[in-house]
């Protein structure tokens, strides 16, 4: 049967303090609307909405235009969303998994048991439910020992008794869009508030007959939905530490599980060993036997196996086996490295390709460079790749040997087995296996009299 899905990004909750919309705030340095869309996915559905409200372009600057997009006018009620998306859905059948955007930590078994026990039971609509003993808000819902509901009861309109001796609503549905459509067809607004309830949606379904269902969401940490910054670093630890757990399981050694930040989408190898203060983020992935930080950030990276990368930053680039990376290296976007590269302390890198066995270990600035195999760049080497307004590259060959100070001047290219002098200005192609040095000669006086001696001070 078809599976479509709803993921609602409409809000910006005030006690966040941010122009974001809600669903966009990082939790381990992805939005938490984009764990929604993955976990849908990973269910099967497809098309997948998102119902934005004012912020649309926002959304669609971060997530990418890949995405179907509602737009509200305004921030509303989750039965004003659904009612928006009610023309979209009228050319599909099957199901709709409606989600928040805002619930990083729901899992795609928990919306599979959702889909599972409507389907099984033959109901129109399914609602994961949390016990009250976890909520502290939320509409309530009143079901029988079979878990058939009988209503759903907006949280401010709840009696306390109600609320104190039934399930919540955790924000998570699966309808049969047929009758989803059907009973939003018959929706009308609260009356005196102008909003679109929810629970009304359900009070239609029911009095029409409709079968409804509520399914326990089980772990209630899976339904957090942070609506300010304490209860996004809440959300964010307990992520953590479950991603963290299950590296550690799989032979990940972490020195410092509380200060080490690794995304959902990262991969690690065995018999690595993270240390503290490293951030994995994007879609990295470290090899075997490597040994990352301490204070070391990742982004959209790999680095290959038996590598060390210490108190350094790399970002979308590929490093090689057996590299060694740092204290204080920056390697930018673009750079790829064969094995056995050495990238020393305070090393810039930006798109750059290195080949097997080179050394660029220290105070260097190398950007649109080609570097062969086997070859030495002395400190405070530069490459000039910017004329002010296009890049140029800068090729160097195979065992070259680039002396200390050195600054070349792309475009230019250094030959195979050539050797600049240190201190030298390379604005010319240096041919294979030959010395240049561009330099001033130096000059020796004796017994020079400074202006200083000549003034008697």
């Amino acid at each position: 049967m078809a599976l479509v899905s709803l993921i609602l990004a409409t809000g910006r909750d005030p006690q966040m303090n941010s122009v974001y919309p809600t669903a966009l705030q990082p939790v381990l340095g992805k939005p938490m609307l984009a764990y929604a869309v993955a976990t849908a996915r990973e269910c099967g559905a497809d098309p997948l909405w998102v119902v934005t409200g004012p912020a649309t372009e926002q959304v669609s600057e971060i997530m990418g235009p890949e995405l179907n997009y509602l737009s509200l006018p305004e921030s509303r009620e989750t039965g004003q969303a659904l009612l928006s998306a009610s023309e979209a859905l009228a050319d599909c059948s099957g199901d709709v998994l409606v989600l928040p955007g805002n619930m990083p930590l729901l899992t795609a078994d928990a919306l599979r048991q959702l889909l599972e026990a409507k389907r099984a039971q033959g109901a129109s609509a399914a609602v994961l439910t949390l016990e009250r003993r976890h909520s502290s808000g939320g509409d309530r819902i009143i079901q029988d020992a079979a878990d058939l509901i009988s209503a759903v009861i907006p949280e401010e309109d709840a009696t306390e008794e109600q609320r104190q001796n039934n399930a919540a609503d955790a924000g998570v549905y699966c309808f049969g869009i047929g009758e989803l459509r059907a009973a939003l067809a018959k929706l009308s607004p609260r009356t005196g508030r102008g909003e679109y309830s929810l629970a009304e949606v359900f009070t239609i379904m029911l009095e029409s007959g409709a079968k409804v269902i509520g399914v326990p969401a089980g772990d209630p940490l899976t339904v957090l939905r942070p609506t300010d910054r304490m209860q996004l670093a809440r959300t964010e630890k307990c992520l953590k530490e479950a991603i963290n757990g299950r590296w550690m399981r799989d032979g990940v050694t972490l020195a410092d599980p509380d200060f080490t930040y690794i995304g959902p989408d990262v991969v690690i190898g065995r018999d690595t060993r993270i240390l503290p203060g490293t951030f994995l983020f994007g879609k990295s992935m470290i090899g075997e036997n490597c040994t990352i930080g301490p204070h070391t950030r990742i982004v959209d990276s790999s680095i290959g196996r038996d590598s060390v990368v210490e108190h350094s930053q790399v970002l979308q680039s590929r490093l090689g086996a057996a590299n060694q990376v740092g204290p204080f290296a920056f390697i930018r976007p673009g750079t790829v490295t064969a094995g056995q590269v050495k990238i020393g302390d305070f090393v810039e890198l930006k798109n750059c390709q290195i080949e097997q066995g080179s050394k660029v270990p220290h105070l260097t600035y190398l950007g649109d460079t080609e570097v062969g195999a086997g070859v030495n760049i002395g400190a405070g080497t530069i490459t000039c790749n910017y004329d002010g307004v296009h890049k140029h590259r800068t090729i160097i060959g195979d065992g070259a040997f680039i002396g200390s100070n050195s600054n070349l001047v792309a475009p230019v290219k250094v030959g195979a087995g050539a050797t600049v002098g240190a201190g030298s200005t390379i604005t010319k192609e240096v041919p294979p296996g030959a010395l240049a040095v561009a330099r001033s000669r130096q000059e020796v006086k004796p017994e020079w009299r400074s202006p200083r001696d000549r003034a008697g001070k």
